[in-house]
């Protein structure tokens, strides 16, 4: 299969996505939602679209993580792929995901 960087995967886009492109929550196995974040740490590949130490809101891909991506919402609202090399996950409490979440989706409502 080939490796579809800084670029979406059709059928996983569609699959994962509320139509818009911005599928923020996945699911627990006990089907409880969860909100990850990472943080860019390398952007020298694609600076226009990925801002160096910023925030990123990071989607569920099981596929895209086996093949070392992550799938995140990047400065143009779009979930595209990226190696997982250009980013570092954030361990949160619970407390700041929510604030974090609940930022995120103001924006959007803005947008």
């Amino acid at each position: 299969m080939q490796k579809s960087i800084g670029m979406k995967r059709k059928e996983l886009a569609r699959k994962n996505s509320n139509g818009k492109g911005t599928l923020i929550k996945g699911t627990t196995a006990r089907g409880q939602l969860i909100t990850r974040f990472a943080i860019c740490v390398d952007n020298a590949e694609y600076p226009a679209a990925l801002e160096l130490h910023k925030i990123y809101r990071v989607l569920p891909d099981a596929q895209a993580e086996k093949d070392g991506d992550m799938r995140v919402i990047d400065e143009s609202g779009e979930d595209y792929l990226y190696p997982s090399g250009f980013f570092m996950m954030l361990a949160l409490t619970p407390k700041t995901t929510r604030t974090l979440s609940q930022s995120f989706a103001r924006k959007l409502q803005l947008a």
